[in-house]
């Protein structure tokens, strides 16, 4: 993906445009255009679930209608931010224009509904809250009054209290959401770019991350939104969600940030059973069926605490609480494998899993503009963190390490029938749903009791798979006949990225015992290489050059895929599988922008990097469980 960047004279000349390539063994190099956007190398025009296209977007993007954006100077509104998706230039708070090279597929702006565009009421002297005591140090001359009104704001948000109960008219917030709805109703071209209404319900109890970004189908919406001034428990958000369906308005609910809610995302068996009550297994499932796993402010697929044999769970770990960005003070509870696990046990004490959900990915940026790869990133907060110099700390701040603890955002991937609201709202219910860290790798992921073992070697092996077994977001029912299932696993490179390093399936089970368990399998993987004496597969090359922030595609593959069989099958044991697919080493954010700038990388940091991929998962049980 490309950027255009146009910098302040006073910032840097020295900030380029980043490459990509579609070979193999060209080299990504600083200055170096990339190609314009390519067609999914399956994209189909026939009908049916075998023609499903693989399409990719941001449900998570925040504009200056967010107190946490306008803040940092971000004034973009949603409108900028569809052009911006589509492809358009927009300006960055830091003096420089951006404009994505390979436009998104579909997109939802998701404002914090908490005070959503009061600061722009505020400064607009036609608004009648200019008039409010808080404008006149919101509009002052002096930015340093300017800045201690917004802090004074801020830190009220922080800590849940409310900010001035006259800022909250019914009215005032009704004109704001029409405006929201309007944006994405005018940037909505169907079969070319997707627009969805949505907004972010933004509790945060003792700063402990409990948001969710709320989806809509089409744009039969909300008179306004369920905000956390309205409540901060999850389960009055999911009974409104249910009260507008009632009224025919269709909707979603999208966790994100598990990795930062100090274990209060994913409750236990016994928090369930003691404390939540029995509505509460039915209640998440039908209004979450996918969680956002990985995003700027880290991932929450797992915890090297929670997965101490899974090598690459140490990936972008952001553990920081959002209150004040102290360290986190557990992690259990707050990551997406765990809470799959959990999800058995609970559905064989109380016949139902809260946690049967899809996995995607997004941005959570606040520039009304994502950065979603590594050699394109320019921050998530306008003037915060705008400039390498800043990023790298430079030029420090209070936020410094927080800023170097963000990694570059994700972004979603779903197999629908078409490009629609209908059609990608449809994709995330049944789960046909993957995350990425931000490149855009591809991947399908089916199992069945009756899949040939030669399918991929079939044109038209989607329609066996979809016709003979179950895709990813599913269910696979063992019946009467037995069997062991096969695994269908395909993944291809972003055509503009990285190669591909190896597939891998996580595993989790419930044993007879009432005990759980996580496995990591290497299914299919790039050259040569063979697993050691102690089952694990040696590591891919590493072409990096840290100093000038390069690497080469003279490793890896271009697509991998297999037919796997679990080795350790047990047809009484409840499971799950899903993928996990890494990409060869590649530079980290800091480290090209340490070549930028012409300075050394951060050391506590990572250099490089292997970015990922997600499916959602798939879930066996017997009739009989």
């Amino acid at each position: 993906m490309m950027y255009a960047l146009r910098f302040f004279p006073a910032v840097t000349t020295a900030l380029l445009v980043i490459s990509g390539c579609d070979s193999p063994t060209r080299d990504h190099n600083l200055g170096t255009e990339r190609t314009s956007r390519m067609p999914s190398i399956h994209e189909s025009p026939s009908v049916g679930p075998a023609g499903r296209q693989v399409l990719f977007g941001d449900l998570h993007v925040h504009t200056g209608y967010s107190i946490d954006a306008f803040i940092y100077d971000v004034f973009n509104g949603p409108s900028d931010a569809y052009r911006f998706g589509r492809g358009e230039s927009i300006p960055h708070p830091a003096g420089y224009e951006v404009r994505i090279g390979r436009p998104l597929d579909f997109m939802a702006v998701t404002d914090h509904a908490k005070y959503m565009a009061v600061f722009q009421q505020l400064t607009d002297p036609s608004h009648p809250l200019s008039d409010h005591p808080l404008s006149e140090s919101l509009t002052s001359a002096d930015p340093n009054t300017r800045r201690l009104g917004l802090e004074q704001v801020m830190s009220r948000i922080r800590t849940g209290q409310p900010i001035q109960a006259d800022l909250t008219r019914p009215e005032w917030a009704s004109d704001v959401w029409r405006t929201t709805i309007a944006a994405a109703d005018e940037y909505y071209e169907p079969g070319r770019f997707t627009t969805f209404v949505g907004y972010e319900w933004t509790a945060m109890p003792d700063g402990h991350n409990l948001h969710r970004n709320v989806i809509f189908r089409t744009s039969t919406v909300s008179r306004v939104p369920f905000s956390s001034l309205d409540s901060n428990d999850p389960s009055d958000l999911w009974k409104w969600m249910d009260r507008q369906r009632d009224l025919g308005i269709e909707l979603l609910a999208i966790p994100h940030n598990a990795n930062v809610s100090n274990g209060l995302m994913y409750p236990d068996l016994p928090t369930i059973v003691d404390k939540l009550g029995p509505d509460y297994v039915d209640q998440r499932n039908r209004n979450e069926p996918v969680n956002e796993i990985v995003q700027i402010k880290g991932q929450s697929e797992t915890h090297p605490i929670l997965s101490p044999y899974d090598e690459y769970a140490n990936f972008e770990l952001f553990e920081r609480k959002l209150g004040d960005f102290s360290a986190v003070d557990t992690v259990q509870n707050s990551y997406a494998r765990q809470a799959l696990k959990n999800g058995l046990l609970i559905d064989a004490q109380l016949d139902g899993n809260p946690y049967k959900f899809g996995m995607i990915g997004s941005s959570d940026t606040h520039n009304g503009a994502m950065s979603l790869e590594e050699d394109e990133y320019f921050g998530k907060a306008g003037n915060l963190d705008g400039v390498a110099e800043v990023r790298l700390g430079r030029t420090r701040t209070p936020m410094t390490e927080v800023i170097q603890d963000w990694g570059s955002g994700g972004i979603a991937g779903v197999w629908a029938e078409e490009n629609t609201r209908e059609a990608i709202f449809d994709a995330l219910v049944r789960k046909e749903t993957f995350a990425t860290s931000g490149p855009r790798i591809s991947l399908r992921f089916f199992a069945g009791w009756n899949l040939p073992e030669n399918l991929l070697t079939q044109t038209d092996w989607p329609r066996i798979a979809y016709e003979n077994g179950v895709a990813m977001g599913s269910d696979l029912i063992l019946g009467a006949a037995g069997g062991e299932p096969r695994f269908l696993v395909w993944a291809a490179k972003d055509p503009d990225g990285a190669n591909l390093d190896r597939v891998q399936i996580v595993k989790g089970w419930l044993g007879a015992d009432g005990s759980l368990h996580e496995d990591v399998y290497d299914v299919v993987w790039s050259g040569d290489r063979a697993k050691g004496s102690d089952g694990k597969l040696p590591p891919v090359a590493n072409t990096v050059n840290i100093e000038e922030a390069t690497f080469s595609n003279t490793v890896g593959a271009v697509e991998l895929q297999t037919i796997w069989r679990d080795p350790d099958f047990d047809p009484t044991e409840r499971a799950f599988y899903y993928l996990r697919v890494l990409e060869i080493p590649t530079p980290r954010w800091s480290t090209y922008d340490a070549a930028r700038i012409g300075v050394a990388t951060l050391t506590h940091k990572p250099a490089t990097i292997q970015e990922r991929a997600y499916s959602s998962p798939i879930w066996y049980t017997s009739d009989n469980q």
